[in-house]
């Protein structure tokens, strides 16, 4: 009995509904037997019997369970479920939700990059008096806002072409993430407000070079635009394209944030042969970016081959971007700096909570320091061994506002990077769709019918205009702060609360090693166990 009853139990009863209807229609028409009635008939029984015949398919199939016990009816889950972040996005969030920017941060980016009003009215939306909560200390004694545009001069005693960088500048992004018109609007908005352009490891595009921006080339384990065959590093390849006044900097990218340690692969399928010709990889081959570099194996040898990049390229500041790990291993390419006598003229230090087009959750989510301990980590390693007056540090990882800037360079930044705050000027709506080549703004994508959503001219204004914006609104911090120039800010500026009654200034959350404090000999527990396990002729800890 509970057998016969099936057909018409809540789970069955819509493909039930759908295999009588369309039974009934053919039914109808043929007992009717006129040619207009089933002209009227033909568009349901279509309908109802593509129905039927999904019903049926739903419970045939072996893949999903819901779909055998709710034939059709769970399609409408696998909709939902498809739809669920917009609908949550556009309906769902309050101002401070969202991840990874809040709802608040993107339309601020969205308002300065279309120089519309970014005020906000009634008062702040934080709890003031939640555990976290960070603010700048101001000043009685206000300063006038400076009317410079704050830059930062790049090079050690060994570069013999320092750069004047903009404090603020576009970070890692390579051609292949983004769209040739993404590259081209980044590039041009950098040159119309003279900052700098970061490739990422995908190598100098055409499109990079097209409206002649500052461009920093980096280069990952993949050496893409400068590698041999066997995918090794090629020196005479890398002196000419480092060799060109575009460039400004050469990187060398140790770890990315948000997948350090991690490698990646595009499959052959996707070696196009303009991607093959940028990046100097054959077609009909996967392109691998080893999660390790085959240049160097030891932090002496990596000083030899940074020292290298600076020579081929002609005296330009050579650096690394990393995102901080096992704290002996940057202790030991300390070690090595002291050691060989050549030392890096900037270090970027990305977070894990950088952003990436693609990564494993648990690389995301649960590996690597986050920006700010890494920051201020590499900020007193560089102290304590007497080269942080010859070494930038640039920060990488979630900054977007002149809030972000300003602690950041409190506890050790010379510079910021920005990834995702640029991507928000050129439109993106944070779809989170960047790993399917279907972002829907022309951002992320090589699909060039949805590239040509993004209008380079109107992109390049609001690339520009959003920088301009920021640095001035980085301007009336550091005045507000009594400040003449973020360089002069310090964690006493800062404070974050602890509990509801009790408040840690940033002077104590990061206490700063002395001069020279670690070829001395320091006794500062963040310091002295990975010191003593540090190596320079290994990664490898000692002992």
């Amino acid at each position: 009995m509970d057998t016969l009853l099936l057909p018409f139990s809540p789970r069955y009863i819509i493909l039930t509904v759908c295999a009588v209807v369309t039974a009934l229609l053919i039914g109808i028409g043929i007992f009717d037997n006129n040619l207009k009635v089933w002209e009227f008939l033909l568009v349901p029984i279509a309908i109802f019997g593509a129905l039927t015949l999904l019903g049926v398919r739903d419970l045939l199939q072996k893949n999903h369970a819901v779909l055998r016990n709710y034939p059709i009816s769970a399609h409408i889950r696998f909709l939902l479920e498809e739809i669920r972040p917009e609908i949550r996005q556009y309906f769902f969030e309050s101002e401070k939700d969202g991840m990874p920017f809040s709802r608040d941060t993107r339309a601020l980016v969205y308002q300065r990059a279309k120089m519309v009003l970014d005020k906000r009215p009634f008062g702040t939306q934080q709890d003031v008096y939640r555990d976290g909560y960070e603010w700048m200390h101001h000043s009685m004694a206000p300063k006038s806002r400076a009317v410079e545009q704050f830059r930062v001069t790049i090079g050690g005693p060994d570069c013999t072409k320092p750069y004047s960088a903009s404090v603020f500048n576009i970070s890692a992004m390579s051609f292949g993430a983004l769209s040739p018109n993404a590259v081209r609007a980044l590039n041009a908005g950098a040159r119309k407000g003279s900052f700098a352009h970061d490739t990422g490891e995908g190598g100098v595009s055409p499109y990079h070079r097209e409206h002649g921006g500052d461009i920093i080339w980096e280069i990952g384990s993949g050496y893409f635009g400068c590698r041999n065959r066997d995918g090794s590093f090629n020196p005479e390849e890398f002196a000419r394209i480092a060799s060109d006044d575009q460039i400004k900097m050469v990187e060398l990218k140790v770890s990315q944030g948000a997948k350090p340690g991690h490698g990646g692969v595009l499959p052959a399928a996707k070696v196009s042969e303009e991607i093959s010709k940028i990046r100097g990889v054959p077609m009909g081959e996967d392109c691998i970016s080893p999660a390790t570099h085959r240049a160097f194996s030891t932090p002496l040898e990596m000083m030899v081959f940074i020292g290298e990049m600076r020579r081929l390229s002609g005296g330009k500041p050579a650096g690394f971007k990393l995102c901080v790990g096992h704290p002996w291993e940057f202790l030991a390419i300390c070690k090595a700096m002291v050691q060989t006598g050549i030392y890096p003229d900037f270090i970027v230090v990305d977070g894990n909570e950088g952003g990436t087009g693609a990564a494993p959750l648990e690389f995301m989510d649960h590996l690597g320091m986050p920006m700010r301990e890494g920051v201020n980590f590499v900020h007193n390693a560089l102290i304590g061994i007497h080269a942080r007056d010859r070494i930038k540090i640039g920060a990488a990882g979630k900054i977007a506002t002149a809030f972000d800037m300003a602690r950041a360079m409190a506890i050790g930044a010379d510079w910021c990077n920005s990834a995702r705050g640029f991507m928000f000027a050129l439109g993106c709506i944070q779809s989170l769709s960047c790993h399917t080549d279907r972002c829907p703004t022309g951002v992320s994508t090589q699909d060039p019918l949805r590239a040509r959503a993004l209008v380079v001219p109107d992109k390049t204004a609001r690339v520009y205009n959003y920088h301009h914006a920021t640095l001035h609104a980085l301007s009336e911090l550091i005045a507000a702060a009594g400040l003449d120039h973020p360089r002069q800010l310090r964690p006493i500026h800062f404070s974050q609360r602890s509990s509801t009654n009790d408040t840690l200034s940033f002077a104590q959350l990061y206490p700063s090693l002395r001069p020279g404090e670690l070829i001395e000999g320091t006794q500062d527990p963040r310091f002295r166990d990975a010191w003593a396990m540090a190596r320079a002729d290994s990664f490898q800890p000692a002992g």
